[in-house]
């Protein structure tokens, strides 16, 4: 009998669920060290790359700004740290950065299976070819026995071999890691084409100057690539202060909050607007800041128009799917409320 009870209760304890793991508080880390550490490009124009002063500039260095500006109320409190596409998601695993915001492809496969969570998208791009002039191609499809210059490691070299296999087509890639080294060898003429986001194809071709016109980009987008900030799963506190971020910058712009009228907005009787600034409710609170973090983010960097003109539209993107959803794009914040 005292076996058959001993037998029960074990079966018993061994269904309970196991006990919850205290979470990783990525916040209080970031707090205790007084800056942000976030994982960038090491050189692409738009998106994070270093001015004369060495600044960081673009678009992912500015998401990286409005977090710490969030959290630490103070914008210039980030330590930028340049990650290779291989590298990008080790450095994130290991915690030698907090977040990534690094013109990184959300998939499933890198959500599955790397114990990280993208936050949302702060840029809608897709995959593309670009040529010398020289060459004669005005068509992706005229590329059959091409050598390609491409990253290992990244969705682009994965995209490159599926349409290369979806249209007959023989593919000769040459696989360079250092982006640098990559771009100099497209240039140098060691392949074909050069395949990578537009957006990163437009930027390189901006930084040739007069040499840029000797560059053609095709006219086939051939994938889908939202890209956005990366954060490690289980720290859901983080997780949801770089998501709101993101969202109140989408969400200033639609009410024409920017960095410089902020404060003609104090006494705004709309109460999205009084939320958003943190004049009322304690959105903040929840997330384990200050209610006014929304507010810090936007002085610290403005709305994300104001991002995306000041990184984006030097590099001669239109905006397209990035426009605001109530102007025909994508960008769409759910309510803050």
């Amino acid at each position: 009998m005292m076996k058959l009870i001993f037998t029960a209760a074990l079966a018993a304890l061994t269904a309970l669920p196991a006990a919850a793991q205290p979470a990783a508080d990525t916040m209080g880390a970031i707090r205790a060290r007084g800056h942000l550490l976030c994982g960038v490009t090491p050189n692409t124009a738009g998106f994070a790359v270093p001015d004369s002063r060495g600044e960081w500039r673009g678009l992912d260095a500015d998401t990286c700004r409005s977090v710490a500006a969030a959290l630490l109320g103070d914008g210039t409190k980030v330590r930028f740290v340049p990650t290779t596409a291989q590298s990008r998601f080790t450095a994130l695993q290991s915690g030698e950065v907090d977040m990534l915001s690094r013109a990184t492809t959300w998939t499933l496969g890198r959500e599955a299976q790397l114990g990280l969570a993208f936050t949302g998208v702060n840029y809608y791009d897709g995959n593309a070819f670009m040529v010398r002039r020289g060459l004669g191609v005005d068509s992706a499809t005229k590329l059959d026995g091409a050598s390609v210059c491409l990253q290992p490691g990244s969705t682009t070299e994965l995209n490159v071999a599926d349409y290369f296999r979806r249209n007959s087509m023989r593919l000769n890639p040459l696989l360079i890691e250092n982006l640098e080294e990559l771009r100099a060898a497209f240039a140098a003429g060691r392949c074909d084409a050069y395949a990578s986001d537009t957006s990163t194809l437009a930027a390189f071709r901006m930084g040739q100057g007069d040499a840029g016109a000797d560059y053609v980009l095709l006219p086939e987008v051939f994938s889908k690539e939202p890209l956005g900030p990366v954060v490690r799963k289980g720290d859901w506190k983080f997780f949801d202060l770089v998501r709101w971020t993101g969202y109140a910058l989408l969400t200033a712009e639609e009410l024409a909050v920017t960095a410089a009228n902020i404060g003609s907005f104090e006494g705004s009787p709309n109460p999205d607007v009084q939320r958003l600034l943190g004049k009322s409710g304690e959105l903040g609170r929840q997330l384990g800041v200050d209610n006014d973090w929304a507010a810090r983010a936007i002085r610290a960097v403005g709305n994300f128009g104001e991002m995306w003109e000041r990184n984006i539209t030097p590099t001669g993107m239109p905006r397209g799917l990035n426009r605001l959803w109530n102007q025909g794009g994508l960008m769409y914040a759910p309510p803050m409320r």
